[in-house]
């Protein structure tokens, strides 16, 4: 399965793609679409759409993950961070490409066992596990790689869903440094 990862933004916006073929996770492409030099948010709206079918036709994937809006205190930027997840799925559809949204703190939680890891941890975790070495210019490019890690995962693990429902819904939150050496100590072999 080759899984087409976005984490949507309207000034960047990151995607990858992530070959699952045969067992193995290839990275075949871990990139930004930079927006900020275009002044008109009707004009960013239009490129992402663009840019996305093109990935789409270039790579042809088989199913797109992205990653949901998070609720901040800018109601208008949250807005146009929708419009811009929106149009990355239109284009999606458009091209009869199935989607996966997933919350970003499910995505931190998957990657690093800290649902509110840093960009930073996670994408030091996805170099762990996936083993590349260049970490690209923008953080943004990993985070829509983890989305299609998490999306994978989610694929290659089909009792997750049914486990999540059956947990209880309100666990006490352990402190974020004991759960992440928790995750290492129990994990030892996603580490490198």
């Amino acid at each position: 399965m080759l899984i087409l990862g976005i984490d949507p933004g309207t000034q960047i916006l990151g995607y990858s793609l992530l070959d699952t073929e045969g067992g193995q996770l290839n990275i075949l492409a871990m990139d930004v679409l930079y927006l900020k030099r275009l002044p008109d948010f009707n004009q960013r709206i239009r490129r992402i759409f663009d840019s996305t079918v093109r990935i789409i036709d270039s790579f042809h994937p088989d199913h797109l993950a992205i990653e949901a809006p998070f609720f901040g205190k800018n109601v208008q930027s949250m807005l146009k961070l929708g419009r811009a997840q929106g149009v990355a799925i239109a284009a999606a559809m458009s091209r009869d490409l199935s989607y996966t949204e997933y919350e970003p703190s499910v995505i931190k939680q998957l990657v690093t066992g800290n649902g509110n890891a840093s960009k930073e941890q996670v994408a030091s975790m996805l170099r762990s596990i996936l083993g590349f070495s260049d970490s690209p210019k923008y953080l943004d490019a990993t985070d829509a790689l983890a989305v299609a890690y998490t999306c994978h995962m989610q694929f290659s693990n089909p009792l997750a869903d049914l486990r999540r429902e059956l947990m209880p819904k309100k666990q006490k939150h352990k402190p974020a440094k004991k759960q992440w050496s928790e995750f290492v100590s129990q994990n030892p072999d996603r580490l490198q």
